[in-house]
């Protein structure tokens, strides 16, 4: 089973501070990275077999919400499917709860099944990875009408309460590097791209 703990620190430790990115190059360059990055990643990401995809992420979701689940904070999921969809890569997965785990299904498990998602959240990789970082909320993002959540709405709450309490701490040093990273440099920019 993949790990993020497993990654080489080096690659991270290669990362150079947000602050000398934003100061040396130029917006317009850090603008068209932000723009063509999803086009970059898209086609790849959608080559990725399901089962390697649940294999990255289902031990991600389970590391980062640990103590919820060990709290019975996903009992609500029992028996109900959330979607989250990253509207700009075509990514979506179904996630539930079961036997006190997170469990991920495709969407063909799903129609085969004949089950229909309770819930789904959808938004671009950028505000969810904003989210991840914590320089935006997502009640502001709802608002904003750049996350969107359908379907039971109850639901949806209570998913959203459980996105808001998540810590960026509690991840991997490698992975949380790598979030934190992101997150400064595509809200840095936002910002500069703002004051224009």
């Amino acid at each position: 089973m993949f790990k993020f703990s497993s990654l080489p620190q080096v690659a991270f430790n290669l990362i150079p501070d947000n602050n000398q990115i934003t100061t040396k190059l130029p917006l317009k360059l850090r603008t068209s990275m932000i723009e063509i990055m999803p086009k970059i990643l898209r086609p790849s990401l959608q080559l990725l077999p399901f089962t390697a995809q649940k294999a990255l992420l289902l031990p991600a979701l389970t590391s980062v919400f640990q103590e919820p689940i060990e709290d019975g904070d996903f009992e609500f999921l029992q028996g109900k499917w959330l979607k989250i969809s990253i509207i700009d890569l075509n990514l979506h997965w179904w996630l539930s709860f079961d036997q006190n785990k997170l469990v991920m299904a495709s969407k063909s498990e799903l129609v085969a099944s004949d089950i229909n998602e309770d819930v789904s959240f959808s938004a671009t990789g950028d505000d969810l990875i904003l989210i991840a970082g914590r320089k935006q909320d997502p009640d502001t993002l709802f608002f904003q009408r750049r996350l969107k959540i359908e379907g039971d709405t109850e639901l949806g709450l209570e998913v959203k309460n459980l996105i808001d309490a998540i810590d960026i701490d509690q991840l991997p040093s490698s992975v949380h590097s790598l979030v934190a990273f992101s997150a400064d440099f595509l809200q840095s920019t936002r910002d500069e791209l703002a004051t224009l």
